[in-house]
């Protein structure tokens, strides 16, 4: 899926929540969306959570 095709359906999905459900539940929703891309990305090996905790512990630089 392109990147376009992405950013469009993830801005139906908070559209949709914020309709449905008001600010929180868009918050909500979204929250739990940044969750699950974070998510995606730990399984897939494109987010190595080890070195970003050495960025934010200051024993490693960015």
């Amino acid at each position: 899926m392109s990147a376009t095709a992405t950013g469009a359906l993830m801005g139906a999905v908070l559209a949709a929540a914020a309709l449905l459900f008001g600010f929180w539940g868009f918050l909500l929703v979204a929250l739990f969306m940044a969750i699950g891309a974070v998510v995606a990305r730990v399984a897939t090996g494109q987010l190595d959570l080890r070195a970003l905790a050495g960025v934010f512990t200051g024993r490693r630089t960015s």
